[in-house]
């Protein structure tokens, strides 16, 4: 019988919505509706889902969600103007470019055009040297709530040995940066390795905290963890609409906590995105 605590996500965003709604409360006192401008390009089920689901959690904070919905077929011109439209509105402070866009668009060029302080995404590069260098901005949302959810359930992070499994640009490499800072939820001893190194499981085997972030169902075996460990499965692909996690459900026999299959690191993420979403809208009214 699985022995390890469940560590689900839903709690940690409830907090940290909760938090956010105080701060529209108190932004709205003033006079200030906080804005969060969506940008969907294409008509992909899933995305246009995520979508929804953010403008309805935006109406429930008490943010405004402007959106613009472009045809498969636009232009890497036509995106980059509704974004200069965001940039240039004083009534947006922050705006999310639903990814993956069409094949033919270039994301990251996309992404370069947007004003920095309103990615709340954390993902522009502007953004990424501002978490390299320990100044303020908008965080990567996923790192940001992995950070939030070992601090919720009290997991001592500070000194600890954390050894990531994935070095993507959008989560092992950010999150790197994060929990290696000088803070007391991070502040621990970081390793990254990923499936290019042969004998990646020896780090895995010594980790105190282990965030499987390869994006390789199944790839975190029983074998892989130390006994008593905290394993985070923040890495998944999806086949159809069934998710498949990097780490296989038979580790909670042997970890001393772990995310659940479904409901861990995702509600978490989504929390961040909004936070960052606040955070715009103070700093630009401040």
């Amino acid at each position: 019988m699985p022995s390890a605590r469940l560590l689900p996500g839903a709690p940690v965003a409830e907090a940290v919505l909760a938090d956010v709604a105080e701060r529209v409360t108190r932004l709205r006192a003033r006079g200030v509706t906080p804005s969060l401008a969506t940008i969907l390009v294409g008509d992909d089920d899933a995305s246009a889902g995520y979508i929804r689901i953010k403008q309805r959690q935006a109406a429930d904070l008490g943010f405004e969600s402007p959106h613009e919905h472009l045809p498969a077929d636009a232009t890497q011109k036509d995106l980059e103007a509704v974004i200069a439209g965001f940039n240039d509105d004083p009534a947006v402070h922050g705006v999310l470019i639903q990814y993956p866009i069409p094949g033919h668009l270039d994301y990251d060029a996309a992404l370069q055009t947007l004003d920095p302080d309103m990615d709340v995404d954390g993902m522009h590069p502007l953004n990424m040297g501002r978490l390299a260098l320990g100044m303020p901005g908008p965080l990567p949302c996923t790192p940001a709530g992995i950070e939030a959810l070992l601090a919720h359930y009290e997991i001592p992070v500070a000194g600890r040995e954390v050894v990531i499994l994935g070095r993507g640009a959008t989560l092992g490499r950010p999150l790197s940066m994060l929990l290696a800072q000088k803070r007391p939820t991070a502040n621990a001893a970081v390793t990254v390795v990923h499936t290019g190194v042969k004998d990646w499981a020896r780090y895995t085997q010594r980790a105190e905290i282990l965030i499987a972030a390869a994006g390789v169902p199944g790839i975190i075996q029983p074998e892989h963890v130390k006994p008593g460990a905290t394993v985070i499965g923040a890495g998944v692909r999806y086949e159809g609409r069934r998710l498949l996690p990097d780490v296989d459900e038979s580790c909670a026999e042997v970890a001393g906590a772990i995310t659940p299959r479904v409901g861990g690191v995702g509600p978490t993420t989504v929390a961040m995105l909004f936070r960052n979403a606040v955070q715009a809208a103070e700093r630009a009214t401040a």
